[in-house]
């Protein structure tokens, strides 16, 4: 597999929607070669809303039988967002249960260095560290293994992934390891070699998955799984110059998790993207991920790019002015709830639809009337 390239265009990203094939994607999703979208790290950085594919999907006149599996994963990110706005930092602990048969918290070391036997694994492990990218069912696949077969607590593997992801969403990757874990589901997930063949088109025999599923389970921890590390993790911001704050001007801030070029375009407004050390730190992200997230500054205009805190950007303004209360704009976010001034609300898809749900089922359960209702009132009006 080739180096996987993202575009950081704002033009081109919008021509990866326009061409989506949401028939294909059904079909093929789960193979490392399938139709998937690419949009994820667009997603996570908020650059697109899931809600502006939806209204993209819709205006094509796809049908919602056609899109609908699409549509599932859209929302399954949507509530993993609503899991974590409603729990926040609780996001970082068990979400239904304690994860079954732990025997250690330290993340394997075979796993940080591709060398656990598993072709197809080691290779994604690799493209992730070259490309910032891993196929979801790999990260399924790499999951199963630390935890399940290697017995380890999700909490650091999920911080060693979020490291290297350019969609790195700490809801998502937080709640898809528990889920994986068991920490989140009824049960744990397991994968075999003879799946991972077939999804990835490989043909590796006699590895420690070459099992039948009955077996997994009860297996000893594989040597090759024993080995421990702690996962060394530091994130390197840029060195820049305080922000050129026009005082009679409001501040939008941007930042790690927005970095949509269209919202309030037209306003009159100081742009910031603010990368605080403090979320940095607690966490943290690879080098290509910063230099990710820069170059889609790109298509902000004016924007100015600012490794600093919050509370450094508030101090630019003169107390008179902050008392106002509208000096800052930003949008609403669980990873920064200490932003002051006026938060714009998160565009949801289904923004009926409220809360945590304890199984992605009961909440799409409550979202699919919705889809059908807008889809099939849209295809009438065409």
């Amino acid at each position: 597999m080739g180096k996987v390239k993202f575009t950081t265009d704002y033009q081109q990203i919008l021509k990866q929607i326009e061409e989506l094939d949401t028939i294909e994607y059904a079909k093929t999703r789960n193979f490392t070669d399938g139709a998937v979208s690419r949009l994820s790290p667009y997603l996570s950085r908020g650059v697109i809303s899931l809600k502006q594919i939806l209204q993209a999907i819709i205006d094509k006149g796809t049908s919602f039988e056609a899109a609908e599996k699409f549509l599932q994963e859209l929302a399954w990110r949507e509530y993993y967002q609503r899991i974590w706005q409603e729990k926040k930092e609780l996001i970082w602990e068990d979400l239904s249960k304690p994860q079954p048969d732990v025997v250690s918290n330290d993340m394997i070391t075979s796993i940080i260095e591709a060398e656990t036997g598993i072709n197809a694994i080691d290779n994604g492990i690799q493209e992730l560290y070259q490309s910032g990218y891993m196929h979801n069912h790999i990260r399924m696949y790499v999951a199963s293994v630390t935890c399940n077969i290697g017995k380890t607590y999700w909490k650091q593997p999920s911080k060693w992934l979020y490291y290297y992801l350019l969609d790195g969403d700490i809801a998502s990757n937080n709640a898809s390891w528990q889920w994986v874990s068991a920490a989140f589901s009824g049960k744990k997930y397991y994968c075999n070699q003879e799946n991972i063949n077939k999804y990835t088109s490989s043909y590796q025999e006699d590895t420690f998955l070459d099992k039948s599923y009955e077996e997994l389970p009860l297996m000893e921890i594989p040597q090759v799984l024993k080995e421990r590390t702690i996962i060394p993790s530091k994130t390197v911001l840029p060195k820049t110059d305080i922000p050129n704050i026009d005082q009679s001007k409001p501040t939008i801030i941007y930042n790690s998790y927005n970095l949509d070029p269209v919202w309030r375009k037209s306003d009159d407004a100081n742009r910031i993207l603010l990368l605080e050390p403090s979320h940095f730190t607690k966490y943290p992200v690879s080098e290509q991920v910063i230099d990710f997230i820069i170059s889609l500054t790109k298509n902000i205009p004016g924007i100015q790019i600012c490794a600093g805190e919050f509370s450094e950007i508030e101090s630019l303004y003169k107390t008179s002015t902050l008392q106002s209360g509208k000096i800052f704009i930003s949008k609403a976010h669980p990873a920064f709830l200490h932003y002051t001034g006026i938060k714009d609300s998160y565009e949801w898809m289904f923004p009926e639809v409220t809360g945590a749900y304890p199984s992605f089922f009961k909440y799409w359960k409550l979202c699919r009337p919705f889809l059908v209702k807008s889809m099939n009132h849209s295809n009438r009006n065409t």
